[in-house]
């Protein structure tokens, strides 16, 4: 078989060099001529675990392509996956311009009956007008070619996205013809052979369950970090409630790990789009505003606990902070709480020393040129003389630290701990002052420096 990915960004790359490694001839375009020209070289725009060989592994064996050259791409394709773009307008609305400019530019070049796949995260009624685009210019030509649009929305987390294309818990794919659908069970026929279920459906229903499954998933950190703020109120520990709820199987223990709120490019703009997708049509989704609410106010839990730390004077202080991604395994600083973090800080009059595995490089082009924010070249660097420590990003390399080291290179053994990481009791007896998340803080008598 042969497909074409439009969109070269995070689930576009990902898609196509999944289909490739399973013996698939795939293009993969997009408008960025640099970014074309990096990928034939092996340069990856996002940081992946195991994408880069994965890339490198197909174009070598000649599956993986890629072009800036749409018309050419789709020749002989039995299928082109959309895969660019949604940004979230300012009324959180997805911007579809890009997806419908694709769609228009299919239809100006297919030459043979093609399944039209949005991969996008999109709106419920984005198929009809995908259609429609590729109808339109069809009939300018005067051709009465056939097509199908389908909806196959990803569900791949950053992270771990290899993984879950390659062994997927499910499939969902949308379709309105058996011609359509027979494509497309046999396009994923590679991935079905270890029993991974494809759940067909109409095209609607596929593109609602994207957004019901992020809404889910985002309704459940929320829950939990409302849950955590309570139990610091109440005197409970928020890691004990975890424990006894989660081992309920009707809730399980996914998703229920309270922190400084969610970012990233899914989460937040789906979540938004919905909302604004249930108000276009006359309805409000109370509970998704609450989450909304929720997550952005979580985003400056950390920042208040500094503010309480050091008596509301940051001034000419240093925080070190672990972790800039908004989750550990990605360079992705879309939506991070890192990024409120920094600005309230420097806002106070602080200074900022970062450290991230692979995330530095984002981080300067979001943040700027800034003379109060360095990065270190590693997480003790970040730790000299700073008069606390902001934990961040959960990245595994931060879980066993050289707590002894640490308070040696600290001017103040002050951790303030956005991911319950660390035990509170060991830090304790170590002479740190702790602060978690929904737990109760240790403080123990420390000689701050003025």
């Amino acid at each position: 078989m042969k497909i074409a990915v439009v969109g070269t960004g995070y689930v576009g790359l990902v898609t196509g060099t999944c289909f490739a490694e399973v013996g698939i001839d795939v293009t993969c375009i997009d408008v960025n001529v640099k970014k074309i020209e990096d990928l034939k070289q092996g340069i990856l725009p996002i940081y992946e675990p195991g994408l880069e060989e994965m890339v490198l592994r197909n174009v070598d064996k000649g599956r993986l392509g890629f072009s800036t050259d749409l018309a050419s791409a789709i020749k002989g394709c039995d299928a082109a996956f959309i895969a660019v773009g949604t940004p979230p307008g300012e009324d959180g609305s997805a911007d579809l311009k890009y997806v419908l400019g694709v769609a228009r530019e299919i239809g100006q070049h297919m030459d043979d009956y093609l399944v039209v796949v949005t991969k996008s995260t999109v709106p419920v009624g984005t198929a009809k007008k995908v259609k429609q685009a590729v109808a339109e210019e069809l009939e300018k030509r005067g051709s009465e070619l056939s097509f199908d649009v389908a909806s196959n929305p990803e569900f791949l987390k950053e992270g771990a996205a290899i993984d879950d294309f390659l062994k997927p818990d499910r499939i969902v794919v949308g379709v309105e013809s058996e011609q359509a659908e027979e494509v497309m069970r046999k396009l994923y026929k590679p991935f079905l052979m270890n029993g991974h279920p494809i759940i067909f459906m109409d095209v609607p229903s596929a593109e609602m369950t994207k957004y019901a499954a992020n809404s889910m998933l985002a309704t459940k950190i929320s829950f939990m970090n409302d849950i955590a703020n309570l139990c610091e109120i109440m005197g409970a520990d928020v890691n004990m409630v975890r424990r006894g709820i989660g081992s309920d199987s009707r809730i399980g223990n996914k998703f229920i790990y309270p922190g400084i709120g969610y970012g990233g490019s899914c989460f937040p703009k789906d979540v938004k789009a919905l909302i604004k997708t249930a108000e276009e049509n006359g309805y409000s989704m109370q509970i998704l505003k609450s989450v909304e609410s929720v997550n952005e106010n979580q985003k400056e839990v950390l920042f208040n606990k500094v503010m309480k730390q050091f008596e509301g004077n940051l001034t000419g202080k240093t925080f070190a902070l672990w972790g800039l991604s908004f989750k550990p395994k990605t360079d992705d600083m879309r939506e991070a709480p890192s990024l409120v973090i920094i600005e309230k800080l420097l806002a106070e009059g602080a200074n900022v020393v970062a450290y991230d595995p692979v995330a530095i490089k984002e981080a300067q082009h979001m943040i700027g040129e800034n003379d109060r924010v360095a990065y270190a070249k590693d997480e003790y660097e970040a730790l000299i003389d700073a008069d606390a420590l902001l934990v961040v990003t959960e990245w595994p390399e931060f879980r066993s630290p050289n707590f002894q080291v640490m308070g040696k290179l600290l001017k103040n053994k002050v951790i303030i701990d956005g991911r319950n990481i660390y035990e509170a009791k060991e830090l304790q007896e170590m002479g740190f002052a702790y602060y978690g998340i929904g737990v109760q803080e240790v403080l123990p008598v420390i000689e701050t420096t003025n």
